[in-house]
């Protein structure tokens, strides 16, 4: 019998904790999800075989919440990009802030949309003041640390080859010297998102218990101190997609760290960035549940940005000239991996395989035990 503690028991013990009107209602849509995820609430498909063995598949819940739908829609956006991006050299990029301003990011969320664009404005200036060059720039917005806390950071992976400003040539060594000057790209971030705050709290965009006064100061105060960029060199495209994009579409906590679960602690690890060592971290079944739901992302919020020779209004055309310079062809994107198929890559088994090896195949579907739960109305059992 496997008794490690999962998830959706902690979900389902402390529900009054999140299914509340003082909870955001994505949040309780999701966590409501991830408690139907492979029951017959979503309802399921119906597969046999003509020796008579017969099989009922639930539907998932496909929420960002999910610790496995979450997982297997990273790994098919992965597979997407991977062949969107020509085969080039990359440099990853993390621009962060002082600890100072979580909190208020926290309690005014949609404030973090333009965190992104802040961090690849930084880059494409940069990229264009000294080279003359549009380059390719990919960045995924965190909330979160290892220990469920709330630390927004942008990751960006830049091209290290761009495209001149006629469009005819290519400039190659672009994201090279970021290495050397990411102090002056931590600053230019730094002044952006300041600058950025301070427009925010002029038009009364930000919500917070402290008066507007202390919040200026605090924030001016933020143009001198130190915040951490770094820079990675990395010729591997894949590897650098797969680090920033890991919990791309999945919660910050993997299933297998959990550790602990009597009813009222949750004991979980996590790697600490410093000490590159496993850390063990202990929370209330209250706190944990807290954490997780400050890390579920509003509606209608793209975990990816896309800017430069990547931005929408460039794809139809500085993008296709891009690659023709390169030498390279689009390539076709890759079909959404199917659910036989991700368990025959994960557990090397066949789930639709009978006992004397013949195919199940689909004869029908369930119908769902409830409708559909919406955001703000959770329909209880």
């Amino acid at each position: 019998m496997n008794n490690k503690p999962i998830l959706k028991q902690i979900l389902a013990d402390h529900r009054s904790l999140w299914d509340n009107p003082q909870t955001r209602p994505v949040v309780r849509e999701n966590f409501q999800k991830v408690l139907d995820c492979g029951t017959g609430a979503l309802g399921a498909d119906v597969y046999a075989s003509s020796s008579g063995e017969k099989m009922i598949v639930p539907y998932t819940c496909k929420s960002p919440a999910c610790s496995s739908c979450g997982q297997r829609a990273t790994r098919d956006w992965q597979q997407v990009i991977v062949s969107d991006l020509p085969e080039i050299p990359y440099v990853g990029v993390l621009f962060s802030m002082h600890k100072d301003l979580w909190e208020i990011f926290r309690e005014n969320r949609q404030l973090l949309d333009g965190l992104p664009a802040i961090a690849a404005g930084v880059l494409q200036d940069w990229a264009d003041c000294r080279h003359g060059a549009q380059v390719v720039i990919l960045a995924v917005l965190h909330t979160f640390q290892g220990r469920l806390n709330f630390y927004p950071h942008v990751h960006l992976v830049v091209s290290s080859v761009g495209l001149d400003r006629s469009g005819n040539n290519l400039i190659w060594g672009v994201a090279w010297n970021f290495y050397y000057v990411q102090e002056e790209l931590m600053k230019r971030w730094r002044h952006g998102v300041v600058d950025y705050l301070l427009a925010a709290l002029d038009q009364g965009l930000i919500s917070s218990a402290r008066p507007q006064s202390e919040l200026r100061t605090l924030f001016e105060q933020h143009r001198n101190l130190w915040w951490k960029a770094g820079v990675m060199e990395c010729r591997s495209k894949r590897a650098l997609v797969e680090y920033i994009s890991r919990y791309l579409r999945r919660p910050p906590f993997a299933q297998h760290k959990l550790l602990l679960y009597d009813g009222e602690r949750v004991r979980f690890w996590y790697i600490d960035t410093k000490s590159k060592q496993r850390v063990v971290e202990e929370y209330s079944a209250d706190e944990f549940i807290d954490r997780l739901a400050n890390q579920v992302p509003d509606r209608y919020r793209h975990g990816v940005h896309y800017f430069g020779l990547l931005a929408p209004r460039c794809k139809g055309r500085g993008y296709e000239v891009f690659l023709a310079l390169l030498r390279q062809k689009r390539r076709p994107r890759p079909r959404r991996t199917r659910w036989r198929k991700l368990i025959w890559l994960t557990f090397r088994r066949d789930p639709l395989l009978t006992s004397n090896g013949e195919v199940m195949q689909k004869i029908g579907w369930k119908a769902p035990e409830r409708p559909k739960a919406k955001a703000g109305q959770i329909l209880r059992r």
